[in-house]
């Protein structure tokens, strides 16, 4: 049997794509010239959902490979038989890191004070008591070196996983080797995620905006959001290209461990909701329900609650049975489902920070998002032509095409 090797982007997929950027790209310019060059509140508006649309899109995309690298030092066989997908989708990370750090540097080189406070903490003792932490400087840096991290060690992953493409086979020893030297790799990887995105980076991009505020639970809650709705991308590619006649190997039993991830996580990310949520609500201190005051008893309530709806409820009850984690159909329906969930939860994060009066969600937030959505679906379409779909020299390869859930 012959298979498929060599993704070919098809035309509606390529017209798509452009047509979605093209979007993006005419919603920045609209809001520019009605937000961008406003009063405070504004321009707030224009630079606060560049921000959640960035950095959203960017941790999604970036969690393809914390997925590959999990499953690496895992010794996981079963994603070997769509691996190239993964690696694809975090081929993003490169166009997203860029668009994200120009928008986070702007915020800073450019001392939007009204959206990071902590940027004037002149007279204010809480924020000069953070200062070590919250400042220009050391937000510059680290933006850079995140970024720039994800991006290094994401392309060394990658370029691990090609060397072997053109090999005719590898030895016992040869195998050794490669799986050892993939694993430190990998390793490597994991250690910089975990001190970006599960604990700085979080801090500095998205909690700072309520620098008065602070949750333990912040980073690990981002996480689990961004994870789930990599996964859920993942699952998107993996069913489209199934459809297209690609990746033959892949099958239910593949999907079905998708679907286990996509439901898992949506109950890690609720138990973080509920854990957070709970505990500052028992607690009743002042400080600390100031976050979700607007969040739950003003004009956010609708978005706070409806989160939990779409992001737990639904995945709760529609993926407990195993049959919908082998259905193509209920697949997709849920990853899409899951990613708008999480990418409301996100504009809740960062807007109701900013406008605690008023939820302005509007054409021009889709529209921004459907730009990062076609730049994710050009970009992820184009590294997919760069190798073969299948890792078929990798030593696991083999144990992936006779997995069993």
């Amino acid at each position: 049997m012959a298979f498929r090797e060599q993704f070919e982007i098809p035309a509606k997929y390529k017209m798509w794509s452009m047509i979605l950027m093209g979007v993006g790209v005419l919603a920045v310019v609209v809001g520019y010239f009605l937000y961008g060059t406003g009063d405070e509140h504004d321009n707030s508006r224009f630079w606060g959902t560049l921000l959640f649309n960035s950095v959203f899109f960017l941790l999604v995309v970036n969690a393809a490979m914390f997925f590959i690298c999990a499953t690496t030092l895992a010794m996981g066989a079963f994603q070997m038989a769509f691996r190239r997908v993964s690696e694809a989708i975090a081929a993003a990370v490169v166009p997203l890191g860029i668009i994200s750090c120009v928008v986070l540097l702007a915020l800073v080189l450019g001392h939007k004070h009204h959206i990071y406070h902590w940027l004037s903490p002149e007279g204010d003792k809480i924020l000069e008591g953070k200062s070590g932490f919250l400042n220009a400087t050391f937000f510059i840096v680290w933006t850079i070196l995140a970024i720039g991290g994800w991006i290094g060690l994401g392309y060394k992953m990658r370029a691990i996983s090609k060397e072997i493409d053109d090999r005719d086979g590898l030895s016992v020893e040869e195998g050794k080797k490669y799986i050892w030297k993939n694993t430190v790799w990998a390793a490597l990887f994991l250690v910089w995620f975990g001190l970006t995105v599960m604990s700085t980076v979080p801090w500095l991009w998205l909690m700072s905006l309520d620098a008065h505020w602070y949750s333990t639970m912040y980073s690990w809650y981002t996480f689990a959001s961004t994870f789930v709705a990599g996964i859920s991308l993942i699952a998107l590619f993996v069913v489209y290209l199934k459809n297209q006649g690609y990746l033959e190997l892949v099958n239910h039993e593949h999907l079905h461990d998708l679907g286990k991830f996509m439901f898992a996580f949506s109950i890690f990310w609720t138990y973080l909701w509920f854990s957070q949520y709970m505990l500052i609500w028992y607690a009743n201190i002042p400080e600390e329900v100031v976050y979700f005051k607007h969040r739950v008893q003003g004009p956010y309530r609708g978005i706070f609650f409806l989160n939990l709806i779409v992001n737990f409820v639904a995945p709760l009850l529609i993926m407990m049975r195993r049959s919908s984690k082998r259905n193509y159909t209920l697949i997709v329906f849920m990853a899409s489902l899951i990613i708008c969930g999480h990418w409301l939860d996100f504009y809740q994060m960062v807007m109701a920070s900013l406008s605690k009066e008023h939820v302005r969600l509007n054409l021009y937030d889709f529209g921004v998002a459907a730009g990062f959505v076609g730049l994710i679906m050009w970009s992820t379409g184009n590294a997919l032509t760069k190798r073969s779909l299948l890792a078929k020299n990798h030593p696991f390869f083999k144990e992936s095409i006779i997995h069993h859930a």
